[in-house]
């Protein structure tokens, strides 16, 4: 906005919306007992809200002026990191305002120190002025160059700008929507869970396994179980080849929440590597039921549901 008026009317227009925003800081101030008081109340919220460090330097009720000092104001806090010197115009605005409201008539405030240009503090000097932010909008307009017609243009590009930021914030929403999309598809692709028995399912494991594919995983697997009824989980680790403390645990917790639904989880496919890295990262294997493949571990269920499902299956009569 300051590129497209200039820095002149941008400072005008701080400043008027500084001069507006005074009537819950008048309310705060008008609780305590003397204006003193409820400035300091008014100072410790602006502290909260990282408005700077506000102080008090005079009040001369006489003559109706004051001054004041402010210590990493936001405003000065983003020009410095600007690098540029503008004032802090919506500062001003304010204190002039609530002195207009204290002393009942208009007052204007005059920035005397300036903290992006080295001074330690921002300062303001505020007394009576017949001036107003509308009759200097208005000086402005005549006296350069710019006309109304300027800053209409000014702010239809400024709305313009706006509604393409706008699409484009619509349009990398969407793409990050089909990026989740994609990604779920892929972690579905990449730990399918595959029933290949009556109550037993399998689930081929191939590469790394971090926290967040372990519990993706994990979801998928317990959902199935529940859904199918399974009672055995075979967990093919044949397409695994580097096996390290993080992803020992998250088979062991795979491993446990399998369990807890009742059902039996069961390893198949440690290659000697992975069995010798299992080993001396302290895992015991004798704690797991382990098989050398899918083969033998899909032979392992069949045989102890076995007894089961005989047990189900009710005499045959024969007759005479």
């Amino acid at each position: 906005m300051q590129r497209m008026v200039g820095t002149e009317r941008f400072n005008v227009c701080l400043q008027s919306g500084g001069r507006e925003g005074t009537r819950e800081d008048w309310d705060l101030i008008c609780s305590a007992p003397t204006f003193e008081e409820g400035f300091a109340l008014l100072v410790e919220e602006a502290r909260k809200a990282n408005w700077g460090d506000w102080s008090l330097l005079v009040l001369d009720s006489d003559r109706q002026e004051a001054r004041f000092r402010v210590v990493n104001s936001w405003e000065s806090i983003y020009q410095r990191a600007l690098g540029v010197t503008w004032g802090s115009s919506y500062l001003a605005g304010k204190l002039a305002g609530i002195c207009s409201r204290l002393f009942g008539m208009s007052c204007w405030a005059e920035q005397t120190a300036y903290q992006v240009a080295g001074d330690p503090w921002d300062e303001f000097f505020v007394r009576p002025s017949d001036g107003t932010v509308e009759r200097e909008v208005e000086d402005l307009v005549r006296m350069d160059a710019a006309t109304r017609a300027d800053l209409a243009v000014a702010l239809e590009k400024l709305r313009h700008e706006v509604s393409e930021r706008r699409q484009t914030e619509h349009d990398l929403r969407e793409k990050l929507e089909v990026i989740r999309r994609q990604d779920e598809a892929i972690q579905a692709l990449s730990t399918p869970v595959l029933q290949v028995w009556d109550g037993v399912l399998a689930l081929p494991l191939i590469g790394t396994i971090d926290g967040r594919r372990a519990a993706s995983l994990t979801e998928r697997l317990l959902g199935e179980i529940v859904r199918t009824g399974s009672r055995f989980a075979l967990l093919d680790l044949t397409g695994v080849e580097i096996v390290d403390t993080s992803t020992a645990d998250h088979l062991l917790r795979v491993v446990g929440a399998v369990q807890l639904l009742g059902a039996q989880a069961i390893i198949t496919g440690i290659n000697p590597a992975v069995a010798q890295t299992l080993t001396s990262l302290g895992v015991d294997l004798s704690t797991f039921t382990t098989q050398q493949n899918l083969q033998e571990g899909l032979r392992y269920c069949i045989q102890e549901a076995a007894p089961a499902r005989a047990a189900r299956t009710p005499p045959r009569r024969h007759g005479r």
